[in-house]
């Protein structure tokens, strides 16, 4: 349940519903409002009794949520979460773009990287210093040594990095490290390494497990929230289905869903979804054009000599390809006429007649 504040409610009327919303048990997260601040209720077992909240002065309105996920939905949230990556604006009206080597092989080779993706439009850096691998005689990274590579990328490119913590026991170094901390799809129901990146006051990029429903990728965005980080980007790669063509089938029909159910930012991953090279930006186009607030691709100076995904791997003259066929995809996407929203109809959803009615349309988080 959302508990919806009165314009104008002081701290101490805030601070009253909160406390009144603990004391039977439940746990109260504030969200704040353009105009208003909005409560919302969670780790209560069933319905929630609104008629000891309403009765209080501040109070205006009690909203049921529905949703299982309730902080990662926009029953809870109506407007879009921005994130900012160090100077990097993440979510609603733009398109951000993450590229680099599937593994940190070398300071040269990830420099040379660098500086050829930064070119061609690149905003955040990627690179894996540590690399979970289905055999483990393949490559495992350089670990913290990766590490170090990529903060030496990030000062001389000045681009953001954002690396995986394949558990539980390195996250903190790789916090130390990162501007966003990646959780890969195998962990993504990792349920102690959520509830660590929850603690966690940098940003998270959740990929979707690789047989997992969207609410279940959802509810593992909530632990992270749950956990008090908000700053979470969604990752969709692709699942894993019978086809025999590409290395995963990627879901772009989630991408509109996700931006139905959620505020969060969610971004593509087309390199491992489709495994080949000559796939990707195909794919790539496709995301843009259904909706993506970003696409995270692998691209290498060398891929044949690539110790981790080369056959996926772009060329530094196809990804730059890639940023100028996406760049006019994206502009002709946000030229599309806004759709009227009739507010007098009682099928909107209630959160859905807040976005018409004037509420802030996108929440910056940083």
């Amino acid at each position: 349940m959302l508990v919806v504040m009165k314009k104008g409610a002081i701290a101490a009327e805030i601070e009253a519903v909160v406390s009144g919303i603990e004391q039977k048990g439940y746990i109260a997260r504030p969200i704040p409002g353009g105009e208003r601040v909005a409560i919302c209720v969670l780790h209560n077992d069933g319905p929630v009794d609104a008629s000891s909240f309403l009765q209080l002065p501040a109070v205006k309105e009690t909203i049921p949520v529905t949703r299982p996920y309730k902080l990662v939905s926009r029953e809870s949230q109506a407007w879009d979460t921005i994130i900012d990556v160090g100077g990097v604006r993440v979510g609603n009206g733009r398109l951000t773009i993450m590229a680099g080597p599937c593994a940190i092989e070398s300071e040269i080779q990830a420099l040379t990287i660098a500086q050829m993706v930064k070119r061609a439009g690149t905003q955040i850096f990627r690179g894996g210093a540590f690399k979970p691998r289905t055999s483990p005689y393949a490559f495992q990274g350089l670990g913290v040594e990766g590490l170090k590579i990529l903060a030496k990328v990030r000062l001389e490119t000045g681009m953001p990095v954002v690396t995986e913590a394949i558990d539980h026991e390195v996250y903190e170094l790789v916090e130390q490290y990162a501007d966003i901390v990646q959780i890969g799809a195998r962990n993504m129901q990792n349920f102690s390494l959520l509830r660590r990146a929850g603690k966690s006051r940098k940003p998270v990029l959740l990929k979707r497990g690789l047989a997992a429903t969207i609410e279940e990728w959802l509810m593992a965005a909530e632990y992270v929230m749950d956990g008090g980080n908000d700053k979470v980007i969604l990752c969709e790669r692709g699942v894993r289905t019978f086809a025999h063509h590409s290395r995963n089938t990627l879901d772009l029909s989630a991408i509109p869903v996700v931006r139905q159910e959620s505020h969060l930012p969610v971004i593509v991953d087309p390199s491992h979804a489709a495994g080949f090279r000559d796939q990707v930006i195909p794919l790539s186009r496709a995301a843009v054009a259904v909706g993506c607030h970003g696409l995270m691709v692998e691209v290498h100076h060398d891929p044949e000599t690539a110790l981790s995904d080369g056959p996926q791997s772009l060329y530094p003259a196809q990804f730059a390809e890639l940023c100028r066929q996406i760049e006019s995809i994206f502009k002709a996407s946000r030229a599309r006429p806004k759709r009227m929203i009739d507010t007098s109809s009682g099928s909107l959803p209630r959160y859905a007649k807040r976005i018409a009615e004037g509420c802030p349309q996108e929440r910056f988080t940083k």
